[in-house]
């Protein structure tokens, strides 16, 4: 039972930023550089591998998937920081969708693991194994495993009883600081099984991808020549990069040791995982995938210098 000096919360306010009270025109004037340059990156990379039919394979298919998930992903958790940090009402953000966007990233990470093992180690079964319909399945599972996911997460918290006080001690709706301002005896199961699906999911994506480069790294260490496994691993290194930059903030934020936390410390510990990076992810596959990258740059110089192309 509610004690009688509790009062039932109906709004959650964030006050990730409220230690930084001289920095946040600064932190407003960095994220919006920041979103912007993730905004304009993705788009880029969907616009390069529509406009070239030489890039119309599974892999750039999945990457042009992870772009999309990426900027939603962003959409649904940076603007409405931004407007908190010029604000002084920091309204909760859309939970549902940022647990949707950040599974579905996950889930992508894990299918464009299983597309390189199929390219390097069944090179013969690669068009059948990675047919466009079998690609289109991979894309759809990995959506609906994300909405899924951030359905399940969303309802069994929501469906707590909130008593006050209100305040989240984040910069977005993160699980859990929101935790720790329910009541009730269920709190403490919907807490660990909250954390179980999570981790479980994660960890259980994390897993399959280790499994695929400990395949593939067996497959490059088998050809002979080094030209060959430089080229193979070549078509790895983008998003093998990028994975160790996913799950490495992504640990680093729901894997730490339990025990006293500063707001601040959690709240820059958060930035990098919903802001830095987004921001990196096409920055490294542009720059690590040569195929990628020159097909960047012939695009941008066919707009630019028109005449010449």
């Amino acid at each position: 039972m509610l004690g009688l000096n509790h009062t039932l919360v109906s709004e959650f306010i964030l006050i990730g930023f409220s230690t930084f009270p001289h920095l946040q025109l600064m932190f407003f004037l960095l994220f919006l550089l920041m979103y912007l340059f993730t905004l304009l990156g993705n788009l880029l990379i969907m616009a390069t591998i529509w406009s070239e039919r030489s890039l119309h394979t599974p892999m750039y298919l999945f990457l042009c998937a992870l772009s999309i998930s990426e900027i939603l992903y962003t959409v649904a958790i940076i603007p409405r920081m931004l407007a908190d940090l010029l604000s002084a009402h920091h309204s909760i953000a859309f939970m549902f969708f940022s647990f949707t966007f950040g599974f579905t990233h996950s889930f992508l990470l894990t299918v464009m693991g299983y597309d390189r093992y199929v390219a390097i180690c069944h090179p013969l079964r690669y068009n059948v194994l990675m047919s466009p319909r079998a690609c289109a399945c991979l894309v759809a599972w990995s959506w609906a495993g994300g909405s899924v996911m951030g359905l399940v997460v969303t309802m069994a918290i929501f469906h707590l009883t909130f008593c006050g006080p209100n305040e989240v001690q984040h910069f977005f709706c993160h699980v859990p600081p929101l935790l720790k301002l329910a009541c009730g005896e269920n709190v403490p199961v919907v807490a660990k099984s909250v954390g179980l699906v999570c981790i479980t999911a994660l960890l259980g994506c994390f897993l399959l991808i280790l499994l695929s480069y400990t395949f593939i790294v067996a497959a490059i260490l088998r050809i002979s020549s080094a030209e060959g496994r430089h080229k193979a691993f070549s078509t790895c290194a983008s998003h093998l990069t990028v994975v160790i930059v996913h799950y490495g903030f992504a640990s680093v934020i729901y894997l730490k040791p339990k025990g006293p936390q500063s707001l601040e410390g959690d709240t820059l510990m958060g930035i990098t995982y919903t802001v830095l990076t987004p921001f990196l992810s096409p920055v490294i596959f542009s720059l690590r995938n040569k195929e990628l990258k020159v097909t960047m740059k012939k695009t941008l110089l066919s707009k630019l210098l028109p005449q010449n192309s």
